[in-house]
């Protein structure tokens, strides 16, 4: 299975720190969306890791059009 076009090795995992900084949002802000299942999340001991990929795809996707 290696090499194939899902595999975790292509993906960048970021902190809810880091997540919270792109999005311009406090960290709690970031938890409540890993808990709600908005923002998918990958629990790492006590701490979770968030896809980049799924930070840039909810901003695409929540971006509004002014005017």
């Amino acid at each position: 299975m290696s090499g194939s076009k899902g595999s975790l090795g292509e993906v960048r995992f970021l902190t809810v720190a880091e997540v919270a900084a792109i999005m311009r949002v406090s960290k709690m802000t970031v938890y409540r969306m890993v808990h709600s299942g908005t923002l998918p999340a990958i629990r790492v001991g006590r701490s979770y890791r968030v896809p980049e990929r799924a930070v840039h795809d909810y901003l695409r996707e929540a971006f509004v059009e002014a005017g």
